[in-house]
């Protein structure tokens, strides 16, 4: 008897961070909805990743797809795990993103064939990553922690923080998340239909510097696709993990972006298929 596919495929985009990757695996074993199977598609081929996974003990079945590291590849390695996903609710997250207990469970609850749903997340400051890197700020406890001090995690380099709150839509400030809205997908807190982002070809290899090309750019082909943007923002929440900042100038990026959208080029030609 063949076993049928989980509801979702939760692809966690990685590069060499094992640390920060054992923690937002941490962060699955507690989700209120365990159903969905594990892909790390990392942008590289580490031998640290491959040891770290080797004696990794997770609790549900999971892939691991790569590719050999050369430069900035995100969208490729992401394509990658997309053609190796059982299941037909793609949810997209970064290995530096701690997810909150109800964060998949929010994304499969919201799921539709139409919409691409999107998140935010909390950028914290380095004092409250540590506590959860070293495990001193268990994941049930942050939302509460984060209420509590929200004014001092600011203060201390915290960023987006009201991002990181979660608010139960069925609560007394259930109305909060309804009326906060999204403009723009973000690559690290998404989710869409396989047959979405086959409609699209998929993401866009062309982009081989960091933004844009990996969430932006999916944002406006999904809508000329016909899809419409549904906001997750305080519900399918997570908690980015403090790091230096590894950013680029997005010149570049933005003019490819906007030759694409001038030629209604919607449908990539360097996506899950190669187009001549």
């Amino acid at each position: 008897m063949v076993e049928s596919p989980p509801p979702a495929s939760l692809i966690i985009s990685v590069y060499k961070n094992t640390k920060f990757l054992a923690s937002v695996l941490n962060s699955l074993s507690f989700q209120t909805d365990k159903r969905f199977e594990v892909i790390i598609a990392e942008d590289g081929d580490s031998p640290e990743m491959k040891d770290f996974l080797s004696n990794c003990r997770l609790a549900m079945d999971y892939q691991h797809v790569c590719q050999e590291d050369l430069g900035w590849r995100k969208n490729r390695i992401l394509n990658k795990a997309i053609l190796a996903a059982k299941s037909d609710w793609l949810v997209f997250i970064d290995g530096d993103c701690v997810l909150h207990p109800r964060f998949v469970e929010f994304h499969l609850n919201r799921s539709h064939p139409k919409l691409t749903l999107a998140g935010k997340r909390i950028k914290l400051d380095p004092l409250t990553s540590q506590l959860i890197l070293d495990k001193h700020l268990p994941l049930p406890e942050i939302n509460r922690y984060l209420w509590k001090n929200f004014l001092n995690i600011k203060k201390k380099g915290g960023c987006f923080v009201e991002e990181g709150l979660f608010i139960d839509p069925m609560g007394i400030a259930g109305i909060v998340p309804r009326l906060r809205r999204m403009h723009q997908l973000k690559g690290c807190n998404m989710s869409f239909h396989k047959e979405a982002i086959y409609a699209i070809n998929g993401f866009d290899e062309d982009f081989v510097r960091p933004a844009i090309g990996e969430d932006i750019d999916l944002t406006w082909r999904f809508r000329n696709a016909g899809y419409r943007l549904s906001s997750l923002r305080n519900t399918a929440v997570q908690y980015h993990l403090h790091h230096p900042e590894n950013w680029t100038d997005q010149e570049e990026n933005i003019k490819m972006m906007r030759d694409k959208q001038s030629r209604n080029e919607f449908i990539c030609k360097n996506g899950l298929i190669k187009q001549k």
